[in-house]
């Protein structure tokens, strides 16, 4: 048992955390004549960590998800969620959300494409909050910095506020709030032909290219503002406005989180810098779901698929839902940490 304790440490510092990773830089650093026990020193070796640490996940994870995702072209996720009913269908597009695009935007093509297609409305919905909430890279990712207890409830609170969300929509019958062109475009791609082995790596290949040259961009924000909040911000700020003593900490993060555009790897650097300061898990966990689900170029782009009464729906669902979800993790950080 002491065994299976020391390999998992391991495998969760070592290999996806990469403390050497930190130890070499600084090493690295100070051999340049620079202390990373400063300000600057610190700012610098936290932004060449984290940059390293995400983009070597990003890549190994989006070339595994990518390679399973080719078993599974639109078509074919059409007809496996139409072989379910009811809540159980939800739960099928939501757990299908787990492996398919990583931002909010590149998921509502397929929201549309699901949606002309003729499934149940509350069925594609719970594809789209799951999607970009939810991941097995996000699994990963948070494993890396919260330790796997915060990741695996995070995850399965995801999928909950996406089934939840999804039955919601359904139960009210939103249908006639779809724009009329929706249901219109008729199906979607037929499905493709059997991939060899090799067509699927060349797909999960061009794939990690295309979402890195996305993706980057962000992560690089990401952790500069990380690198600024764990070395320029002083720690009584960020537990006077996000910790305990502030009870809308959570309401808070959610309204600062949904105009930013980001996912969960531009996202985690900040986090992981707020949790140093004292900010509390459940509202930094609220941030990362706002900006990743509700994010304003998403909903712009979803409003030109769906009337205003059911995007307001999706908003205030999913927006409640998180608000929950923030305050319940705060509840229950202590288990969790």
């Amino acid at each position: 048992m002491e065994f299976l304790g020391s390999a998992w440490r391991f495998l969760q510092e070592q290999i996806l955390g990469m403390h050497w990773l930190d130890g070499l830089i600084d090493r690295g650093l100070f051999a340049l004549g620079l202390d990373t026990s400063t300000r600057w020193g610190g700012s610098i070796c936290f932004f060449l960590y984290d940059v390293i640490k995400i983009t070597v996940l990003l890549c190994v994870l989006i070339f595994a998800i990518s390679y399973i995702q080719s078993f599974f072209p639109p078509e074919r996720s059409k007809q496996i969620l139409g072989r379910f009913k009811g809540i159980w269908a939800n739960l099928a597009a939501a757990l299908l959300g787990t492996v398919t695009p990583f931002c909010s935007c590149s998921s509502i093509p397929l929201f549309i494409g699901f949606t002309s297609a003729g499934l149940p409305l509350g069925v594609t919905f719970s594809f789209l909050i799951s999607s970009p909430m939810v991941d097995l890279g996000s699994l990963v990712l948070l494993m890396s910095i919260f330790g796997a207890k915060v990741a695996v409830v995070y995850v399965l609170v995801g999928l909950a506020i996406a089934v939840i969300g999804g039955t919601i929509i359904e139960k009210l019958h939103m249908e006639r709030y779809v724009e009329d062109f929706i249901f219109s475009a008729g199906s979607i791609d037929l499905e493709s032909p059997d991939l060899t082995i090799r067509d699927r790596l060349i797909y999960a290949r061009e794939q990690v290219a295309e979402t890195f040259r996305r993706v980057f961009p962000y992560i690089l924000v990401g952790v500069a503002v990380g690198a600024v909040i764990h070395n320029w911000i002083p720690e009584t700020w960020i537990q006077n406005v996000l910790g305990s003593g502030n009870p809308f900490g959570v309401v808070l993060a959610v309204l600062v989180g949904v105009p930013m555009y980001a996912d969960i790897f531009g996202t985690i650097p900040v986090a992981e810098a707020l949790l140093a300061k004292g900010a509390q898990l459940g509202t930094i966990l609220s941030f990362m779901m706002a900006v990743t689900t509700l994010s304003l170029p998403s909903l712009i782009m979803l409003r030109k698929a769906v009337k205003p009464r059911l995007l307001g729906l999706f908003i205030a669902v999913c927006t409640m839902g998180i608000i929950l979800v923030g305050y319940l993790f705060n509840g229950f950080q202590y288990l969790l940490i």
